[in-house]
């Protein structure tokens, strides 16, 4: 079975050979000139236009997606467990920096205020103590030592007292409100957390009555005046764009510049995302949402930019048709890059800028060319 299996593999190999070799030699007996006539010419609408050297650049299209920078988003967390009594803000609402969000009733947060109010209780005996044994010393009447002990107490109430003031912080509460509690001896029911910058309010995760954990995100806060652009691209061609190349969004008046390319490669696309900064006109997308971006093709000196109905292909070849003084010239090219109505092609002889290549009806032109190859 296995010498039967080679003998069949040898004969699948001869004929594929054999294939390209006859469309090879087909394509090489195909005359390259052919007569049109102008009356035939422009019955069949063919139309030409002259070559420009790359004046339309090709553009390649790729799917993005709008995010925010890491450092523009902030995320609200619960920092007690307890309950969310009260919700003040709503989703897509701007907000200041300093705005009240939401408010967590919690007895974790009682317990914090507690014991910030016993260390101020303790501090404020100690410093009383001090002071005392400080007067008695100076008159005489107490060894030193007992001056010492008084200070340390001092310090260690003072410690427990800097130590409760910043699990209060931890907590979200501002340092005015905590010195306040400390000052009047009242603390608050609940707990308000606020923002730390001004953007919109793009997620929330809870809803009143609800309870949390310490640590549970409850809302997203995004700065949207600066979004980024995150683009798949195919990983053999990644280099071609490098940080600070220009790009538009499809269908939007959008720039975008590049910032930066991922080292790694996704596994199961293999692409590469490129990272851009939108310049302006952020209000026209929103995170999240997802668009079609072009990037433009590298250009090669030997390369010219086409229509792409300009191109027509005949097996695995493609041609351009260019206009000679009684009908066309058929000459090979090589696409390098398609985009849209665009095209990059190669050119395998020779174009010239301002030569005539047909733009419309190449279908219609390749026939002819076909039937006048048939017919000899």
């Amino acid at each position: 079975m296995s010498k039967i299996n080679q003998c069949i593999q040898v004969c699948t190999y001869a004929i594929a050979a054999f294939c390209i070799l006859s469309s090879a030699a087909q394509a090489a007996d195909r005359p390259a000139r052919f007569a049109v006539p102008n009356g035939q010419i422009q019955a069949l609408g063919i139309t030409t236009a002259p070559l420009q050297s790359q004046a339309d650049p090709v553009r390649a299209s790729f799917p993005a997606q709008v995010v925010v920078p890491p450092n523009a988003e902030q995320i609200i967390s619960s920092p007690v467990a307890g309950l969310v009594s009260q919700l003040l803000v709503q989703q897509n609402q701007v907000v200041r920096s300093g705005a009240p969000l939401v408010r967590i009733a919690s007895p974790e947060f009682g317990q914090l205020q507690l014991q910030l109010l016993q260390a101020n209780s303790r501090v404020t005996l100690a410093r009383q103590a001090a002071q005392r044994e400080q007067l008695l010393f100076d008159e005489g009447i107490i060894p030193q030592r007992r001056v010492q002990e008084a200070q340390a107490g001092l310090k260690e109430g003072e410690a427990a007292l800097k130590q409760a003031e910043a699990a209060l912080r931890l907590s979200g509460m501002p340092p005015a409100t905590i010195a306040e509690i400390a000052a009047s001896g009242n603390p608050q029911e609940s707990l308000t957390l606020v923002s730390a910058q001004a953007g919109v309010v793009t997620g929330i995760a809870v809803k009143s009555g609800q309870r949390v954990d310490s640590a549970s995100p409850l809302l997203h806060v995004a700065q949207t005046d600066t979004l980024w652009l995150e683009i798949q691209v195919p990983v053999a061609d990644s280099a071609s764009w490098q940080p600070g190349v220009k790009l538009k969004v499809q269908g939007r008046d959008i720039a975008a510049r590049i910032l930066s390319a991922s080292p790694g490669v996704l596994a199961g696309s293999q692409t590469v995302v490129l990272r851009a900064v939108i310049e302006g006109k952020t209000g026209q997308v929103r995170p999240g949402e997802f668009l079609a971006v072009e990037l433009p093709v590298k250009a090669a000196a030997d390369g010219w930019d086409l229509p792409l109905a300009a191109v027509a292909h005949d097996g695995n070849q493609a041609y351009v048709f260019v206009r000679t003084a009684d009908g066309f010239e058929a000459r090979p090219v090589t696409v390098a890059a398609s985009a849209g109505q665009r095209v990059r092609v190669r050119v395998q002889g020779s174009l010239k800028a301002g030569e005539q290549v047909a733009v419309s009806s190449v279908v219609t032109l390749k026939g002819v060319w076909l039937d006048g190859k048939e017919s000899k």
